[in-house]
């Protein structure tokens, strides 16, 4: 399949760490760099310390968001969904996609739930499907890691009960991030934050300039020594000693 700006696009975002997206999409509303897409502390639009990174050292990663909800079976709407409506979901959305799983189970259960196994990944992966967030846990992890997907949950565990799916690309709340369906969705082992699609190509671009302008201020730094030249360098700027 031949490579598209948005490939590119993605695969040039891929190389930014989350951190440096968040501080371009909300984070320092007063930077010029800042979209200020949300207020950065009112809105939910990144994720909090409830969310694990399973693979640490498997980078940044970008997709679309799909989204259901998993809890136990409802007698008075059993057999409506199954995961087959899930794969149908990541099928028919733009490549590439990450499943955002909200479950909602009892208080008793909710660490208790190993969610996603292999079998469930592979044939997510199969429909294009990069990486999944979810609240709760998941399992198989060692199996996983061979598949090059990336996992950011609750928690790990290995085993689960009778489960069912609740519902499909809905908007679902997942350690503290709000999620609609279709939202771009960048996570790394600092956790994810989310935004709208359209604001992609502003996001890398300010982004870059984020981290030239950190490579900068770090450069002084390095070469500080007294809290003069680190007021300096904070700024920007190099310090010069005053003459007479």
């Amino acid at each position: 399949m031949p490579k598209t700006s948005e490939d590119a696009l993605f695969a040039e975002l891929r190389k930014i760490d989350t951190p440096t997206i968040t501080n371009v999409v909300a984070t320092y509303p007063k930077n010029p760099l800042c979209l200020g897409l949300y207020n950065p502390w009112t809105e939910n639009w990144y994720t909090d310390t409830s969310i694990r990174c399973i693979y640490p050292d498997m980078g940044p990663r970008i997709g679309y968001a799909v989204t259901c909800v998993y809890g136990l079976p409802d007698p008075n709407f059993q057999g409506r969904l199954s995961f087959m409506d899930v794969i149908d979901a990541l099928d028919a959305i733009k490549k590439p996609t990450i499943l955002v799983i909200q479950q909602k189970w009892p208080t008793e259960l909710m660490a208790k739930a190993g969610l996603a196994g292999e079998i469930m990944v592979t044939s997510m992966k199969a429909v294009g499907c990069i990486g999944m967030l979810s609240n709760g846990p998941s399992r198989d992890v060692d199996a996983i890691r061979r598949l090059d997907f990336q996992l950011l949950l609750g928690g790990v565990t290995a085993g689960h009960g009778e489960m069912a799916v609740q519902a499909v690309n809905v908007p679902v709340s997942v350690g503290g991030m709000d999620v609609a369906p279709g939202e771009l969705i960048h996570m790394d082992e600092n956790g994810a934050v989310k935004f709208p699609a359209i604001h992609a190509p502003a996001v890398l671009k300010n982004a870059r300039a984020t981290l030239d302008d950190e490579a900068h201020k770090l450069a002084l730094l390095r070469k500080a020594t007294n809290a003069a030249e680190v007021r300096a360098a904070s700024a920007g700027g190099q310090y010069t000693p005053k003459k007479g």
